[in-house]
């Protein structure tokens, strides 16, 4: 049956469409704005591609003979839809903000990646006291990490966690407790910059850690997740 075959093509041609979305990004064939019209479309079409397909397992005149044909475009099509819904809903549960810090009175400056940014629409300064509000009530988590360890140590452990996250290391000055990476995202390849303090406290040093994205209004709460993943990587590396 005609209608069966074109689900299934439609099923198909949305998860073409959602697996371009994010690697054509990533490899600079479009921008990322058409990046994520595909991504939205790919979901218009699975939604489309499972609604006909549920239609022709339920009418047993379509059904018939077609079975495989419409449950491979229903699983596909719901498959392929749920990506993006997911990435809405989580869009939804955090502020729209793209730069993250332990230090939201004193945010480590970024330096050396500045020469790298490119046309980054998003500039390299902290956003200020409403950015900082705003992620104070959605991660009350991200606060320093203090080690009982001389700022020596404490850099090194930093630096060795910094290449462990597989971020590439821009710059590292261990006499100036600062090292500055760049972390690339795995699907769509957004590069986003990450500076690490370190310094000297009564009994050890102190760790902060700012991670910002370079192109997007929000992040997803992606900077959020990244340095609470450095951070549990340096205490266990520091124990």
């Amino acid at each position: 049956m005609m209608l069966s075959r074109l689900t299934l093509g439609v099923a198909i041609l949305a998860a073409v469409m959602l697996f371009l979305s994010g690697s054509g990004t990533r490899f600079g064939l479009w921008p990322f704005p058409t990046g994520f019209m595909l991504l939205k479309w790919a979901a218009y079409f699975g939604v489309g591609a499972a609604a006909v397909a549920l239609v022709g397992l339920i009418v047993p005149k379509l059904r018939a003979g077609h079975g495989r044909s419409f449950a491979a475009a229903l699983a596909l099509g719901l498959a392929v839809a749920a990506v993006p819904v997911y990435w809405m809903q989580a869009a939804g549960q955090v502020p729209r903000i793209h730069d993250i810090s332990t230090d939201l009175d004193n945010p480590p400056a970024f330096v050396a990646v500045l020469a790298q940014r490119g046309d980054a629409s998003n500039p390299p300064e902290h956003g200020g006291p409403a950015v900082a509000e705003a992620q104070r009530r959605a991660y009350p988590d991200i606060r320093p990490l203090v080690l009982p360890l001389p700022p020596a140590d404490a850099f090194a452990h930093a630096l060795r966690a910094a290449r462990a996250m597989g971020w590439e290391i821009v710059a590292q000055d261990a006499a100036a407790g600062r090292i500055e990476a760049t972390a690339t995202t795995l699907w769509f390849g957004f590069r986003d910059d990450v500076v690490v303090r370190v310094a000297s406290i009564e009994g050890g040093s102190r760790i902060d850690v700012r991670s910002a994205s370079r192109v997007g209004v929000s992040d997803v709460g992606a900077n959020a997740k990244r340095i609470r993943a450095y951070l549990a990587r340096l205490a266990d590396s520091a124990d």
